[in-house]
């Protein structure tokens, strides 16, 4: 008990912290009224985020407080997995998109180059599967993200940096392999030409 607390008067319970169920829920939510015509793409995109900003239920309420409640069947968010590939060809993604918890990215024979920085990560934790042969395959991440590097290579040119990140940042977890060709995951530009790997 606090000062200034008394018997008759209990001081407030804390808010209660949120799950990553409980977001699921809320984004299915949301993936319904898209789908419906109730949110437009934009809109659902800035709930969504922050839907997976939010720390406490109460944080979560208001985000569909307009929407109707859907019953859960149990296949959680809309977003669980995506794939975006570049087969000769080259292919960019950037801008304000909803990424996958599990994105596959994949390169062969051409150049993929993905930026996450604007786009809208479900989850506190993200996988990135990076597949290359014969390609190059370049993502940039938010600066706040800590990256974790499980990439093997051969007869590959590979940079993955991000460090520990910030706190409270997402984390990608950054998987696969990288044949004949050139993975870049960082967070700036810049790092994108390195020298001694064109």
């Amino acid at each position: 008990m606090t000062p200034g607390d008394s018997p008759l008067r209990p001081s407030p319970a804390p808010a209660l912290r949120a799950s990553d169920a409980d977001r699921d829920r809320v984004a299915s939510v949301l993936a319904e009224a898209l789908a419906t015509g109730r949110l437009t793409s934009l809109e659902h995109a800035d709930r969504l985020q922050a839907t997976y900003d939010s720390a406490t239920v109460d944080q979560l309420a208001p985000i569909t407080a307009d929407l109707p409640d859907v019953t859960a069947t149990g296949s959680g968010p809309a977003t669980v997995r995506q794939e975006v590939s570049a087969v000769f060809s080259k292919v960019i993604r950037g801008g304000r998109w909803i990424a996958g918890r599990h994105t596959a990215l994949n390169a062969t024979f051409g150049a993929l180059i993905v930026d996450l920085s604007d786009a809208v990560l479900p989850g506190r934790e993200i996988t990135l599967e990076v597949n290359s042969y014969c390609g190059k395959l370049i993502v940039r991440v938010p600066e706040n993200a800590h990256v974790i590097d499980e990439v093997s290579a051969l007869f590959a040119k590979r940079h993955i940096s991000g460090g520990l990140g910030d706190e409270g940042g997402p984390v990608i977890r950054v998987v696969g392999r990288v044949t004949f060709g050139k993975v870049i995951v960082a967070r700036e530009r810049s790092d994108w030409n390195l020298p001694g790997k064109p």
